[in-house]
C-alpha cells in the first residue's frame, strides 16, 4: 500500500501506510487521574443547510461516538469547544446534545460533564449574562451532569473589570448544586475571549481567577487551563486551593502535565483526546501502575499530531479532529455543521493523516487509505 500526499509547497511524495493498527483494549476507568475527552458532534450529510442554519446533526453517529469513548474509560465533556459550540453549534442545538448525552451516560453507566455557557445571547448587561448562565446551569443540572462554566464571549465584551466577573461567577457557584469546573480559555482557541477574568495581563487575570475560586472552594470541583503555556498552567495549579483539581486543556504540553512532577499534576479534559482516545486511555492505565516512564514513551509520539492539528488559526483544530474521526470509520463522511470542514488545507490534511497513521491511531489502516485517496481525488491529486 502506497499514497501520494502533498507537502507544504504542493510537491507529492510517496508514504507507505502502516498495515496494523496500535494494539488497545477496552477497559473501565483510571485510579489516578480523572480524564474528558471534550467530544466532536456529526453532521447530518443529507440535511439540505447553509453554514449559517441552525446545525443538523447525526444523532446517531454522535451517540455512538461517545459510547466509544466511554469503552474506553474515558469520561465525556460535552456540548464544549469541540462540538463546536459558538463555531456552528448553537445553544438550542447544544441543549439537545447534552440532554442526549446525558441520558446515554446514565443508559451505559459513563462519566459526563457539560458545557455551561451565554451562547442564547450575543451581548448583554452583566445581569443579563448570568441569566443566560442560570438557564444552561439548570438545563446541565436537571440533565444529571456536572456542569462546566464555559468561558462567555458576551461577559467578556458587557464586563468594565474583574469586579464583574466577581460577581457573575460568585452568584453562579452560589447556586451551584454541585461542584463545577470553571474554564478558562485563551484567545487562542476563540478571538472573543481576549482580556478574559478583567485584564489582558495574564498575571492580573490569575489572580481574579484565584479570587473566583478562594471564595467558593467547596463549589469549585476543578479547573481547566486552556492558555497553551505549561509553566503558567503549573504555577497556577500550585497555588490552587486543597481539593480543587487541576484539568489541563493545554493540547500542545499535556503528556508533561499530567505526568506532573513532585508538587503535583493535573487532571486531563482534552480535545487532542477525541481522536486519541484509546491511546490515551492504554497510556493512563500504564500511570495507573505508576510507571511514569511508560506513560510518556507511549503519549510524548503524540504531541506532533496534536500540535499539527492545533495550529494557528488554533479554533480550527475541530477541522482536524472531524477529519481524523472520518478517516478511522467513526462516521461515514467527511462533513462538518457550519461547513467547517473547508477551515483547513490539503496539505494540512495530509500531514494530519500521515502523523495519525504513524502511531497507528486507525483501526482500519486500509480504509482510512482508502478515505484519504478519496479526498486526495475531490482535490485532482491522482494516485
Amino acid at each position: 500500500m502506497t499514497i501520494r500526499l502533498p507537502d507544504a509547497h504542493g510537491a507529492l511524495r510517496t508514504y507507505e501506510p502502516r498495515t496494523e493498527p496500535l494494539a488497545v483494549t477496552p477497559g473501565a476507568g483510571f485510579s489516578c487521574r480523572t480524564v474528558f475527552s471534550a467530544a466532536h458532534v456529526v453532521a447530518d450529510p443529507f440535511a439540505d443547510v447553509t453554514p449559517d442554519s441552525p446545525a443538523a446533526i447525526d444523532w446517531d453517529a454522535t451517540l455512538a461516538f461517545r459510547r466509544h469513548l466511554w469503552a474506553h474509560g474515558l469520561g465525556v465533556a460535552e456540548a464544549m469547544d469541540t462540538a463546536q459550540r459558538g463555531m456552528g453549534l448553537d445553544w438550542a442545538g447544544a441543549a439537545e446534545l447534552i440532554r442526549r448525552s446525558a441520558a446515554e451516560a446514565k443508559a451505559v453507566g459513563g462519566s459526563i460533564a457539560c458545557g455551561v455557557g451565554t451562547d442564547q445571547i450575543t451581548s448583554g448587561t452583566p445581569a443579563e449574562v448570568r441569566a443566560a448562565y442560570e438557564e444552561q446551569l439548570a438545563l446541565v443540572e436537571e440533565s444529571g451532569a456536572r456542569a462546566i462554566l464555559m468561558a462567555s464571549r458576551a461577559l467578556a465584551a458587557a464586563a468594565t473589570g474583574p469586579e464583574d466577573y466577581l460577581e457573575v461567577y460568585g452568584h453562579l457557584l452560589r447556586q451551584a448544586s454541585e461542584p463545577v469546573i470553571l474554564h478558562w480559555l485563551g484567545p487562542m482557541f476563540d478571538p472573543a475571549l481576549e482580556g478574559y477574568w478583567g485584564s489582558p495581563d495574564l498575571d492580573a487575570a490569575t489572580d481574579t481567577f484565584l479570587d473566583v475560586i478562594a471564595a467558593h472552594p467547596d463549589k469549585v470541583d476543578g479547573v481547566k487551563i486552556s492558555l497553551l503555556d505549561a509553566q503558567r498552567e503549573i504555577d497556577l495549579r500550585r497555588r490552587l486551593p486543597n481539593g480543587v483539581r487541576c484539568y489541563t486543556g493545554d493540547d500542545f504540553n499535556y503528556p508533561e502535565l499530567i505526568a506532573g512532577d513532585d508538587q503535583g499534576f493535573s487532571h486531563a479534559l482534552l480535545g487532542i483526546f477525541d481522536p486519541l482516545g484509546p491511546l490515551a486511555s492504554e497510556a493512563v492505565r500504564v500511570l495507573d501502575t505508576g510507571d511514569v516512564n511508560g506513560f510518556r514513551a507511549l503519549l510524548d509520539p503524540t504531541v506532533e499530531l496534536s500540535r499539527h492539528l492545533f495550529q494557528a488559526p488554533t479554533r480550527f483544530y475541530k477541522t482536524g479532529v472531524v477529519f481524523l474521526a472520518w478517516l478511522a470509520g467513526h462516521q461515514s463522511h467527511f462533513t462538518m455543521v457550519g461547513g467547517l470542514q473547508s477551515a483547513r488545507s490539503l496539505p494540512h490534511f495530509a500531514r494530519a493523516y500521515e502523523l495519525a497513521d504513524t502511531l497507528g491511531l486507525f483501526p482500519d489502516p486500509k480504509l482510512a487509505e482508502e478515505r484519504m485517496k478519496t479526498l486526495l481525488a475531490l482535490y485532482g491529486v491522482a494516485q
